[in-house]
Formats: structure tokens, C-alpha cells, sequence
């Protein structure tokens, strides 16, 4: 027996499409952000996948708008991101807790 996970709401395909897309976009700007990273290779890395991600994030977006799907579900998404552990990328987001290590600066 597998372990259950949590459980996801049941998505568009659209929809499902652009949690992962926007999932991506939060991975790979984690990855740029200047205060999470400590090399300007792999931040550009980072920045260079950025954009294909952000490409399938509209792409995602238009396929939604195409197929009528015009309102976004906000809890339910929600729900979804939560449920796909999305909040693990919050915190690489913006400056550390209690400031980063002078580097005299």
C-alpha cells in the first residue's frame, strides 16, 4: 500500500496546467533571486529557464481563455498549490529571515 497523499481538487486540464506552470515560475525565480544564491552562473541559469517557464504560464493561461474557462477559481487553486506543497518556495522568495551575512557590502 502506497501512503495517501494529500488530497488535490479535481482541475481542468487547463487549470491543472497552469498550477504546474505557475509552480515552475516560482521554482526557477527562487533560483534568481539574489539573495538566495550565491554564484551569477547558475542565477542566470535560473533566469534563462525563467522565461520558457513564464512562456508556458501564459500559454497555460490562453489555453484556459480559449476553452471559455474565464474565471480562476481562487480557492480551489489555492487548495491545489497548497496541496502540491507550493509554500515551500515562499520563503526563497524574498530576503532571508533576520537579513542575509554582511559580505561588506
Amino acid at each position: 500500500m502506497y501512503p495517501e497523499g494529500p488530497k488535490i481538487p479535481a482541475l481542468t486540464e487547463a487549470e491543472s496546467k497552469v498550477v504546474d506552470a505557475y509552480l515552475a515560475v516560482l521554482k526557477r525565480l527562487s533560483g534568481v533571486n539574489p539573495t538566495q544564491t550565491t554564484g551569477t552562473y547558475t542565477a542566470l541559469r535560473a533566469a534563462q529557464a525563467l522565461v520558457a517557464e513564464t512562456r508556458e504560464l501564459r500559454d497555460a493561461l490562453s489555453l484556459m481563455f480559449e476553452r471559455q474557462e474565464k474565471e480562476i477559481h481562487v480557492r480551489t487553486m489555492e487548495h491545489a498549490l497548497r496541496s502540491l506543497d507550493g509554500d515551500r518556495f515562499l520563503p526563497r522568495l524574498g530576503p532571508p529571515e533576520g537579513g542575509a551575512p554582511s559580505d561588506g557590502s
